[in-house]
């Protein structure tokens, strides 16, 4: 009679490894191409970001994923239409915006950041630069500041939209030096950075990914960054805290987020998908071509970043009294 064979205890532990991974991959998510909406025209640091890291992640996770910019309100508009999605393929980029502004600036949100979303990974930080036309006679930010002061209401910066990351990185500067310079919002950062090209506004805060190009090309003039150290792209360009404003700091960040209703196997998978590509070299490098952090958190450590950053946002708002458009 032939002996039964017993599997080793290091056969039984080896496939018990492989059980969850067996178990996931049965519903066969995703089952079609993901969507990744940006809340934001195209031309800004968002779609940088969007790209790089989608067209990573569609290595891996077994289906393509293509950006689709959805612009409008402040980046409501987006977000409500993903919340309301219901094909569990449609996932959006979050933004310092929608998640840390949009909810103390509105009196009423299409959208609840917390209820109606779940935190996947913080994907990338981005210094914010500030800049000017290079015809406005001035070299640095102490110049500018100095400038603004003489001319009281007669500069103008502009933004992609009331309440967005411009806007905010801006009347943080307003706020921390004492001037007084009139706000132009836009539809998006592209419209906004072919005006300042051309003349018709003076001064702006953009992410860094955006710029770099227009910089060094001559076309717009970089006299402060918002980060704590100065950039390796820009070692001649002064931190803002350098230039007489000790601790400021101002950067934009972006992350992925899927609908609550999502099941929760589908989320774990697309986190680990998002940080595998966030953390990629492929992606890092080029991230940091354009001056941009990448940086793949955990689910749990985006959650906590964006409570700090809206506890952070809230009295700034309040003090600069920063409304949505048309309010």
């Amino acid at each position: 009679m032939p002996h039964a064979v017993h599997p080793s205890r290091r056969q039984l532990l080896a496939l018990g490894a492989t059980l969850p991974w067996a178990a996931r991959a049965q519903p066969a998510w995703p089952s079609k191409p993901l969507r990744l909406v940006v809340p934001f025209a195209p031309g800004g640091s968002s779609e940088i970001v969007a790209r790089s890291v989608a067209g990573e992640m569609a290595k891996t996770i077994g289906q393509n994923v293509f950006v689709d910019n959805k612009p409008g309100a402040a980046g409501n508009i987006a977000m409500q239409e993903v919340a309301a999605s219901d094909d569990g393929h449609t996932l959006i980029l979050g933004h310092i915006g929608t998640l840390a502004v949009n909810p103390y600036i509105f009196s009423k949100l299409p959208y609840d950041a917390e209820r109606d979303f779940v935190p996947v990974t913080l994907l990338s930080k981005v210094p914010s630069l500030y800049v000017v036309h290079p015809d406005l006679p001035v070299k640095d930010l102490k110049e500018f500041v100095a400038y603004a002061k003489s001319k009281p209401g007669q500069l103008n910066y502009g933004s992609a939209g009331n309440g967005s990351a411009g806007h905010l990185a801006f009347e943080y500067l307003k706020m921390a030096s004492g001037m007084f310079v009139v706000h132009v919002p836009y539809r998006g950062t592209g419209p906004m950075l072919t005006d300042l090209m051309s003349g018709r506004l003076q001064a702006a805060s953009v992410g860094a990914p955006a710029l770099l190009p227009f910089i060094k090309a001559g076309r717009l003039r970089c006299i402060a960054t918002g980060t704590t150290e100065r950039l390796p792209q820009l070692p001649d360009v002064p931190t803002v805290a350098a230039q007489g404003y000790p601790g400021f700091e101002m950067t934009q960040w972006y992350g992925l987020l899927a609908p609550a209703k999502w099941p929760r196997a589908n989320i774990a998978k697309l986190e680990a998908e998002a940080i595998r590509a966030a953390k990629g070299s492929i992606v890092r490098d080029k991230l940091s071509a354009d001056t941009a952090l990448a940086v793949g958190s955990s689910a749990a450590e985006f959650g906590a970043f964006i409570k700090t950053e809206q506890a952070r946002w809230k009295p700034v708002i309040a003090r600069a009294q920063i409304k949505p458009e048309g309010a």
